[in-house]
């Protein structure tokens, strides 16, 4: 009877997956249990933050009660399909193949068993089911092959993808609203309504819009000089003396030729001005070279030293 077992892949479940399911069972009660307890208390630690306007750390917290919230929902399920199976032990040990019934029960626990590392019997169920059905049918289950019928909340909720902000601010009015406190949700949905370019590319943006600034006032003309020229010969008609003309040595120099007073002023401006460049240049040069001389005499002093006390050491060594 054994040998016909081994070759129709029956009594490979037994009581081996009857004991494995159970502690399965029992495990995720405690565990939902003991999940029970620490969702209430990280709900009312965000309802605090609230109430004390620290709404950045609630946003932050709300993403682990919601991932929390999902693992409870998940084991849920998967407490419900492992009672399922356990009740259809005795079809599962008399087909060769998964029951139309059960594979999306069977198929739903081989997926979230690597998943789910507080419940390591379900990672024994599921090679029970590997030594069933075959290496094929797992791998199929594990990579959601689309034959494969597990079930679709709980890939959703086991997934490690972060939860929309539609949801995320839903779960924190919930709170708001659980705990009566008045909240203000208004800034939280502007933080959530933020593109996050905006929160990332801000600098790129702010030296976009300074280049395209500057590009903009390189593609502006060049400012003319009609205004200031027909200015300059009106006044000249009336025989007077305009400011631009003592002030601007350029438009002095493109209108008319210096007169004598005139003549004393704009020369000695630009004179005035280009000198002191000059000069500067000139005693940063010599001050350059003198120094330059100074390092070259001090480094040849101290190889002059080093040469004499080397041949006084000699000299003490050869005496000796």
């Amino acid at each position: 009877m054994s040998m016909l077992n081994q070759l129709f892949n029956r009594g490979l479940i037994g009581q081996k997956g009857k004991t494995c399911l159970t502690l399965a069972i029992s495990r995720i009660k405690l565990l939902q249990n003991k999940r029970d307890g620490q969702l209430k208390l990280m709900r009312k630690e965000i309802a605090q933050f609230l109430q004390a306007g620290q709404e950045p750390i609630a946003r932050i917290r709300v993403e682990h009660v919601i991932r929390e919230q999902d693992i409870w929902a998940a084991y849920e399920i998967l407490e419900m399909f492992c009672e399922f199976v356990l009740a259809r032990i005795p079809i599962i040990e008399s087909q060769r193949e998964c029951p139309a019934e059960l594979q999306e029960a069977v198929a739903s626990i081989i997926f979230a068993a690597p998943r789910c590392s507080d419940l390591p019997d379900l990672l024994h169920v599921r090679n029970l089911f590997g030594g069933k059905y075959g290496k094929e049918f797992i791998s199929a289950a594990s990579e959601l092959r689309p034959d494969t019928r597990v079930n679709r909340t709980i890939i959703e909720k086991l997934s490690v993808s972060a939860p929309s902000t539609e949801l995320r601010l839903q779960v924190l009015k919930e709170i708001a609203q659980e705990y009566n406190v008045l909240w203000d949700s208004s800034k939280t949905e502007a933080e959530f309504s933020k593109k996050p370019e905006d929160l990332l590319n801000g600098p790129k943006r702010m030296a976009a819009t300074s280049w395209a600034a500057s590009e903009h006032d390189s593609h502006k003309p060049p400012p003319t000089m009609d205004h200031s020229t027909t200015s300059i010969s009106s006044n000249e008609r009336k025989g007077g003396q305009s400011p631009t003309s003592i002030s601007s040595p350029s438009v002095t120099s493109n209108t008319k030729k210096p007169s004598v007073e005139d003549g004393k002023s704009s020369p000695n401006i630009q004179t005035n001005e280009t000198r002191p460049q000059s000069s500067d240049a000139l005693e940063k040069a010599r001050a350059a070279i003198a120094a330059a001389e100074r390092a070259s005499a001090a480094a040849r002093l101290a190889a002059d030293l080093v040469k004499l006390r080397s041949t006084s050491v000699n000299h003490e060594v050869a005496h000796s």
